[in-house]
């Protein structure tokens, strides 16, 4: 009997000895114990297919896989979230955690960053992509602090697709030419008809003649099919778009120090990913057109080209105008991305 008396005393020390460490470790290593990851949304309005999506969608395996899974994402495309015209302040207000903004959607919010979307003849969107991110980490605009900047890239170049040969600017004299609102002035300026109309009523008009082509990038050839009705294409890069992936900032000072660092370490690896993402896409259905349609690309040459960008002077001027009135350095942000212009250009010209 006695024999089992200790025993019984010996089990309930041991067992008080377990509980006791077990305890402690909780205690000091809160997360091992726990092992719950961080869940964040990430609010995208683009279709599933698009390339601003799909950039997201790789950002956030590469986030999940490189923290370990610490770190899980919600995403929500297609604007099930947050609407275009409402990221960046339902971000900032905490309705997502995560998603990114095209500045075109808010005019004169981004005047700044902005001078990357005038027509300078960028060669391709990775080129303007790290132009972009260059011109933030100069000068850390204080229209984004209100956020935590994860990224910064741009959509390829606008391009011309026609029914009607465009091999110099003179044949463009009247042309009538679908486009957004941001390259209205631009085809005025080449003497070109802008005509402002949606995506979806496009492919009729151009049946129908009401519009001679479309001025944007050239995935639209294979993804809305318009090599089926224009083909000729015309090389301009001219203006382009621009995007900035954001973070609530309250989000981002919540994140453990080595998440923090996996976010901020695929910052410039994720831009320079999103532009190379664009101007794959353009290439996929500039290539894809040529094999099912055998469409005619003309480029312009040099002395063409220098006329062009030329004519383009007059937005270029608007934008600096438009910057040193609310206190932007608009000459010296300008030069400053002529010159990250020629240096990445040199590196990532198509």
């Amino acid at each position: 009997m006695a024999g089992k008396s200790v025993s019984k005393r010996v089990v309930i020390v041991c067992s008080t000895f377990m509980i006791g460490m077990l305890a402690c470790a909780y205690i000091c290593f809160p997360i091992q114990a726990g092992a719950v990851p961080t869940k964040l949304t990430y609010a995208s309005f683009s279709p599933p297919e698009a390339p601003p999506t799909v950039q997201a969608d790789r950002w956030i395996k590469e986030v999940e896989k490189r923290t370990g899974g610490k770190v899980k994402i919600d995403h929500f495309p297609g604007g099930t979230l947050l609407p275009a015209k409402n990221v960046l302040d339902g971000v900032i207000a905490g309705q997502a955690d995560i998603g990114y903004v095209n500045l075109s959607y808010h005019p004169g919010r981004f005047p700044l960053l902005s001078v990357v979307d005038v027509p300078v003849g960028f060669p391709s969107a990775v080129a303007a992509s790290l132009t972009l991110w260059d011109l933030y980490e100069k000068y850390h605009p204080k229209c984004l602090v209100e956020v935590k900047m994860l990224a910064a890239f741009t959509a390829t170049p606008a391009n011309i697709m026609t029914r009607v040969p465009i091999r110099r600017l003179e044949d463009l004299k009247g042309v009538e030419l679908r486009s957004t609102g941001a390259g209205v002035e631009v085809l005025k300026l080449l003497g070109a008809t802008p005509i402002a109309m949606p995506m979806p009523d496009t492919p009729e008009a151009l049946q129908k003649g009401v519009v001679k082509g479309v001025f944007s990038s050239f995935e639209l050839l294979k993804t809305h099919n318009f090599a089926a009705y224009c083909p000729f294409a015309t090389v301009t890069n001219l203006q382009t778009s621009s995007f900035t992936v954001v973070m609530n900032l309250a989000k981002w000072n919540s994140l453990p120090k080595d998440v923090q660092k996996v976010l901020d370490d695929l910052r410039v690896e994720q831009s320079e990913w999103a532009g190379k993402n664009f101007d794959a896409t353009d290439n996929v259905g500039l290539d894809w057109a040529k094999e099912k349609y055998n469409i005619q690309v003309f480029t312009l040459s040099a002395q063409e080209t220098a006329k062009m960008l030329k004519l383009m002077e007059p937005i270029t001027d608007q934008w600096v105008k438009e910057a040193e009135a609310v206190g932007v350095p608009g000459k010296k942000v300008l030069k400053d991305m002529e010159e990250l212009k020629a240096k990445y250009s040199a590196k990532y010209g198509k």
